[in-house]
């Protein structure tokens, strides 16, 4: 197999792998895709990512999503932004249509750099996020350690948020790993414990599915604004603070999530035949 050419972009430090595989369609298995992700004998990555010709006609390309740990995934908001910002960036233009398996999602660039995401709205029909049987949404009869009292919101990926006084205190590295497998999940899990800040600000980790603890997550970061509004915790616009940096999240009146923040481009390079084989 011919070497591969990736890119590999980042936003707030959850980094990706990005293919264009439009002109040359390329498929990977799990395992290519897990040796690909290995930080130390990789190229090193949360996902990769595979820009591929768009199945619907309003699409400017599609984006198929594949965790470290092999398995694909609907949605993922940081490398729908750093797919935007690429696209954008070689075509001259400042505003993007990302396809995924969740939908379309419409991308623009902002004058200070960095890029809006409209995320579409959220779920919260059991069925939908999904979950293995019927919740009330909002209060998940769910604890494990010290969380409990969790509410769940789909972001066209499922996602678990609880809400802890002290952050830097929650054993994620414990909790993390079981609750993204529990039964309740029959697709697994993003699990993300928020600290309210104030009804503007809020500090996010998340352990998300497939990539273990990461420095952030931008669907993670919708979940967790629209989970905390729900409850009335916070307003509909906030700024979240994850490990990587701030994301601006704002929820709007037609329901509608944006999410906005920075990208930035590490390197590029070519995957070789000793990845592959």
């Amino acid at each position: 197999m011919a070497a591969i050419p990736f890119t590999k972009m980042h936003g707030l430090g959850n980094d990706f792998v990005i293919i264009d595989a439009r002109r040359h369609p390329i498929s990977l298995t799990a395992e290519q895709t897990r040796a690909i992700a290995a930080r130390h004998t990789g190229v090193g990555c949360d996902q990769l990512i595979l820009v591929e010709e768009p199945k619907s006609a309003a699409a400017d390309v599609f984006m198929r999503i594949r965790n470290a740990d092999g398995g694909e995934v609907g949605a993922c908001g940081n490398a729908t932004r750093c797919v935007a910002a690429l696209l954008m960036l070689h075509e001259g233009r400042d505003a993007a249509r990302i396809e995924t398996a969740g939908g379309i999602l419409a991308a623009q660039q902002m004058a200070d750099g960095t890029v809006a995401v409209d995320m579409g709205r959220p779920s919260f029909e059991w069925r939908d996020i999904p979950l293995s049987q019927p919740e009330d949404t909002l209060h998940l009869e769910l604890s494990c350690g010290p969380v409990r009292d969790p509410a769940a919101v789909g972001m066209g990926n499922p996602h678990c948020v609880f809400f802890v006084k002290d952050l830097d205190s929650t054993p994620i590295g414990i909790v993390g790993p079981e609750l993204e497998r529990h039964s309740l999940f029959p697709e697994r899990a993003n699990i993300g414990f928020a600290q309210i800040v104030d009804e503007a600000s809020m500090r996010l980790r998340v352990w998300e599915r497939g990539a273990g603890l990461t420095l952030a997550c931008g669907t993670g970061a919708c979940a967790a604004v629209v989970a905390a509004n729900r409850r009335g915790l916070t307003g509909r616009k906030v700024a979240v603070r994850l490990d990587g940096g701030a994301l601006s999240i704002d929820w709007r009146a037609d329901d509608r999530v944006i999410m906005t923040g920075p990208v930035a481009i590490s390197f590029t390079g070519a995957i070789g035949d000793a990845l592959l084989t």
